[in-house]
């Protein structure tokens, strides 16, 4: 079968020189005919996300035609409203990130729907916001987030500015599978209606870097040591670099880029992966920030959705923070804040992913503010915002993942960290004009609430059937009894997939979130462990929450736990 389709492939007509010449390069080499040609390419709530390059199980401009198609399709379906409400159009540095929007865009406007297209790369943030602003039917977004430089993605947003909802993506899924293949003749492109397709406007990011600047909390504590702070600050060659200068600059903060990594460069080449969640993405920007004796190290990854931070610890060394640990940061600094200035009120919510560390749950009770968990992805903190703010039953004042996504108002609804950046840095000045460091914070709060290890490990999966491999795996997990880990009583297992929570004594109760696939175990004294497959790429994601006396005895801990969990997965 997957042969018949890479014969297709190369007999199509209207082939390029170079991609006629991609897939001859092929012959012969049955493993990477099988990889590409061997299933389509996953439209799953998080879009699509693959390697670059021929085949309907890669990413090309074949494969982004084919989706923005059923999308196309599915606005039409919602009427003449929505096919005038339009789509907008986001990119990020990556490889064909340009050529892949563009493609996006002639194919909407060749099926008569408003189309607009960003001039130049723009965030994901941006993005979320512009299609709230604009008031459009959908968003996309091209990107593959953190991915290697091999990768990129097709994201999808609905009309509130949130990732599209599982149900809107299986109509989309059912409209692009409609389509046909990538070279069907069904799929309109038709580049003469480019000339329809309307440019954003600038005003929109001076709209945007407006309504950012409102959210500041400590402009008192900026304007006293703003100017003398020293940020160094990394876009890792995406497209963070003039939103995050701009926004740090209008503050009032002094902030030295790194001059290796500000220009785009979709081979991402001073990095191994551009993620910020490693230090070793932030290498460049410390060996910066030790020169100029900065006080606080930023990275963004390459859509700007993610901020990794490193500070100096009680003996001046930098040390890359987790994602965890600055959310927890910035909790306590949000909530800190509102309550001194009076903005704190019984309204006042916070949403996390269930794979977040277990300390918020604690940070936010202290303060006497609801806490709501989500399954992962920020669509899910996106619907809570939706269902609790929008309607007035409550006050959105946070967000966040472990995996470095933050988000503070509700003029995205997608990880910021382009606003996670202003909070940061205003936490810094603030902390700074009270005598305090941030390590130093971090410190009293461990003190004050107990210390939590949180770790995140993965396995990467490979081959055409790596996510049902995957799947299985947690499937299997759902099937065991597990009494206890590292020596640590179970005393409740939840299945995400089924809705249900059972306790140690077998007594029921269901979850009330959309379902996924995940297995998370409860541990006495507030802790957890969970494993799920990543969404978005080949991984299958252990998660420990481990609270104990301190550091030392976390780790210990967390060795007992997870030896035993890898002798289940075994």
């Amino acid at each position: 079968m997957y042969k018949d389709i890479y014969s297709e492939w190369l007999e199509y007509k209207s082939l390029t020189a170079e991609e006629a010449a991609e897939l001859n390069a092929l012959k012969g080499d049955e493993k990477q005919i099988e990889y590409r040609f061997g299933k389509d390419l996953e439209f799953g709530t998080a879009g699509m996300r693959g390697i670059i390059g021929l085949g309907t199980n890669m990413i090309n401009v074949y494969t982004v035609r084919r989706a923005t198609q059923g999308l196309a399709d599915y606005i039409k379906s919602l009427g003449k409203k929505a096919i005038k409400h339009g789509v907008v159009i986001s990119y990020d540095t990556r490889k064909l990130s340009y050529e892949f929007a563009y493609n996006a865009a002639v194919v909407l406007a060749s099926n008569g729907i408003k189309t607009y297209l960003f001039p130049k790369e723009h965030p994901v943030p941006m993005l979320s916001y512009a299609t709230r602003k604009l008031k459009t039917a959908a968003g996309i977004m091209i990107t593959a987030s953190h991915n290697p430089k091999e990768y990129n993605g097709y994201k999808v947003y609905g009309a509130d500015g949130a990732q599209m909802s599982p149900e809107a993506t299986a109509k989309v899924v059912g409209f692009i599978n409609a389509a046909g293949s990538p070279l069907s003749d069904k799929i309109k492109f038709d580049e003469s209606v480019a000339k329809r397709i309307i440019l954003v406007s600038k005003s929109l990011d001076k709209s945007y870097y407006k309504t950012i600047l409102k959210l500041s909390l400590s402009k008192k504590e900026v304007r006293q040591v703003g100017k003398t702070l020293k940020l160094v600050y990394t876009p890792v060659h995406g497209s963070g670099y003039v939103p995050v200068t701009t926004v740090l600059k209008k503050t009032g903060i002094n902030v030295f880029t790194v001059p290796e990594q500000t220009a785009p460069d979709a081979e991402f080449s001073t990095v191994a992966v551009p993620n910020p969640e490693y230090k070793e993405t932030l290498s460049l920007a410390i060996k910066m920030a030790d020169l100029k004796e900065a006080d606080v190290v930023f990275g963004t990854d390459p859509d700007c959705d993610r901020l990794g931070v490193a500070i100096r610890t009680s003996e001046k060394e930098f040390t890359a923070l987790s994602g965890n640990q600055v959310g927890v940061l910035l909790l306590d600094y949000i909530l800190k804040r509102l309550k001194e200035t009076g903005k704190l009120s019984a309204k006042s919510f916070v949403v996390k992913s269930f794979v977040t560390t277990s300390m918020a749950k604690l940070i936010a009770q202290d303060y006497g503010v609801e806490i709501f968990d989500v399954p992962v992805g920020f669509k899910y903190i996106g619907e809570k915002i939706r269902d609790l703010d929008d309607t007035g039953k409550r006050k959105f004042v946070f967000g966040f993942e472990e995996s470095c996504g933050y988000l503070r108002g509700t003029h995205a609804r997608d990880k910021d960290a382009v606003v996670a950046s202003l909070l940061v840095a205003e936490m810094v000045c603030y902390y700074t004009a009270h005598g305090v460091g941030v390590y130093e914070r971090l410190q009293q709060l461990y003190d004050k609430y107990g210390f939590v290890f949180d770790c995140t490990e993965s396995t990467v999966f490979e081959g055409l059937n790596a996510m049902r491999d995957m799947n299985a795996v947690v499937d299997k997990m759902k099937t065991l009894k597990v009494d206890s880990l590292g020596g640590i009583k179970v005393v409740a297992t939840r299945d995400y997939s089924a809705l249900v929570r059972k306790t140690a004594e077998g007594e029921e109760q269901s979850i009330n979130c959309s379902p996924c696939n995940a297995v998370y175990f409860e541990l006495a004294g507030g802790g957890f462990v969970c494993v799920r497959p990543s969404g978005t790429e080949p991984k299958l994601k252990v998660y420990y929450s481990l609270p104990a006396e301190n550091e030392v005895k976390a780790k210990m801990l967390f060795k007992k736990v997870k030896s035993d969990f890898e002798k289940l997965i075994k």
